[in-house]
């Protein structure tokens, strides 16, 4: 026998006649969603399209239940929060009376586990994201100890400067003497503005001073017995600085063109709904040779000020990363790469251990590489030169072929080779896949001459890597098309370029520089 006031069949007199009850206990008024033939006498409910969350979730506003604790007062609330019993006082009654009871459906539709094909790329992997980060760091920190034990602390007080550096005060000077090049390009530009020397005679002034100012460093390097990374870093100087000229002078070359067409010059303004202007002016010249771009134009966005605080933040995060790129490349590069032998004179499966036992490490110092300079230094250079467009870098780690990994980790190198390489070449009559092996054949040059110079080494295994480039970027785009999938054009990226390219470099590069040494002695 029930209760005379339960939920389940309250009497209509005892509701009626009493205001709290009426409030505390009427019944749901239930959506027209269920028919008059879905419940049956006793309460239940058979044809619910909805599970018993999403009924109280969904439908909740669509029945007229008020919450069993609206009808309390005050001072009831009041008793009731002491004694810890809110929460179980405001359930709907609609929850108590259809959708919690035992003969309500469980299972109303079909549904894909959480791990299968069909609905694992439809939610959120935020947790498993955090359980590879803490794997990550446990297994990180158990290398770090097991090195630290089997090695001993190999970072050396000289480590960053010591006084077999002052021997490479000739690259210093070298560098310090790199801004006469721009100079003698403003000059160039000026004569040619006023009409003192023909076009031609530009040309040829603007090819003159570009090869001098990349061949100038080449010479330096390789008459002075100079430390690797100090000629890394003349030779990226550089090359940056040779990037910067042929961009000025192609630049000024094609404004001149507008100029002298009117028709062209009212086109180029409508189309980049700018106002076009030739001028040569040496502010422009030289905020050009400051600002973190290799694509030269007289205007750039500007930021309003100079954020002080956040550039002091990411110099320190600068100096962060990059000890700990030095700490990655003593303490676990250098060791694994003295006990290896070379990778094309040795045993194979020897040579594909130490490669893989390489490639971690390796990657983690490319990646604090890539932090440190396209990241913290780019942003931090354009903050002091309020430089405005900082799109320095895409989401290269999502590329799903080698070709978008190109076009998305170094933006600035791309915008150069898409305005001054590629699309020239294009308009000239050239293939298209004639004009991608030219871009790549100028950055394998550079890239031969940015590692092999420093390291006095013409084998050209960084000039072979990169031309190797390109038939990857066929092999990539014909899987990502034949599967329809980013996964299998992403792996392949990361397995050739990351773990086995970058890794097999470092090897044949140390065993040859190792090997000259030795002979030179």
């Amino acid at each position: 026998m029930n209760s005379p006031l339960t939920l389940d069949n309250p009497p209509s007199t005892a509701v009626e006649t009493h205001p709290t009850l009426r409030r505390r206990f009427s019944l749901p008024t239930v959506d027209t969603q269920f028919d008059s033939d879905s419940t049956d006498s006793a309460g239940n409910v058979s044809g619910c399209n909805h599970s018993e969350a999403d009924f109280t979730r969904e439908d909740r506003g669509r029945v007229d239940v008020p919450s069993v604790a609206d009808g309390l007062s005050s001072r009831e609330d009041a008793t009731i929060k002491e004694k810890g019993q809110t929460e179980d006082l405001r359930l709907d009654a609609s929850s108590v009376t259809i959708a919690y009871r035992p003969s309500a459906p469980a299972h109303r539709r079909n549904r894909e586990s959480c791990l299968s094909s069909d609905a694992i790329f439809k939610q959120s992997h935020a947790g498993l994201f955090n359980l590879c980060i803490v794997v990550l760091v446990a297994v990180n920190s158990r290398l770090i100890i097991e090195n630290l034990m089997k090695y001993g602390w190999l970072i050396r007080s000289g480590f960053w400067f010591s006084s077999k550096s002052l021997r490479d005060w000739p690259l210093l000077m070298c560098c310090l003497s790199l801004p006469i090049f721009p100079f003698a390009a403003f000059l160039v530009e000026k004569l040619v503005q006023k009409n003192r020397i023909p076009e031609w005679v530009a040309v040829l002034l603007h090819i003159m001073i570009t090869s001098t100012e990349i061949l100038y460093p080449i010479i330096i390097i390789l008459w002075c017995d100079s430390a690797v990374l100090s000629g890394v870093s003349l030779m990226l100087c550089a090359s940056i600085g040779w990037l910067k000229l042929v961009s000025y002078a192609h630049t000024n070359y094609d404004m001149r063109i507008l100029e002298k067409s009117l028709e062209k010059k009212e086109e180029f303004s409508r189309y980049w709904n700018i106002e076009f202007s030739y001028d040569v002016s040496f502010w422009s010249m030289a905020y050009f040779m400051m600002a973190p771009t290799l694509c030269y134009q007289p205007n750039y966005p500007r930021t309003p000020y100079i954020r002080k605080g956040w550039v002091a933040r990411q110099t320190i995060k600068l100096i962060i990363f990059t000890g700990f790129m030095g700490f990655i490349i003593e303490q676990y590069v250098n060791p694994i790469v003295r006990n290896s032998q070379h990778p094309l004179k040795g045993d194979l499966l020897y040579a594909i251990e130490r490669v893989l036992k390489l490639s971690i490490p390796n990657l983690y110092v490319w990646l604090c590489m890539f932090y440190c300079f396209f990241h913290l230094w780019l942003n931090i250079l354009a903050e002091l030169v309020r430089f405005g467009d900082r799109e320095f870098y895409k989401d290269w780690w999502n590329a799903r072929t080698v070709e978008e990994y190109w076009r998305m980790w170094n933006i600035p190198v791309h915008k150069w080779m898409v305005r001054h390489i590629y699309f020239p070449c294009l308009r000239n009559g050239v293939p298209k896949i004639v004009a991608v092996i030219i871009s790549f054949m100028l950055s394998a040059v550079f890239h031969e001459i940015c590692i092999g110079v420093p390291c006095h080494i013409f084998k050209f295994w960084a000039f072979i890597g990169i031309l190797f480039q390109v038939p990857l970027v066929i092999v990539t785009k014909y899987l990502q098309t034949k599967f329809q999938s980013s996964m299998v054009g992403n792996m392949m990226f990361w397995c050739f370029f990351c773990i086995v390219g970058q890794p097999m470099c470092v090897l044949l590069y140390y065993h040859d520089l190792m090997n000259r040494k030795g002979s030179t002695s």
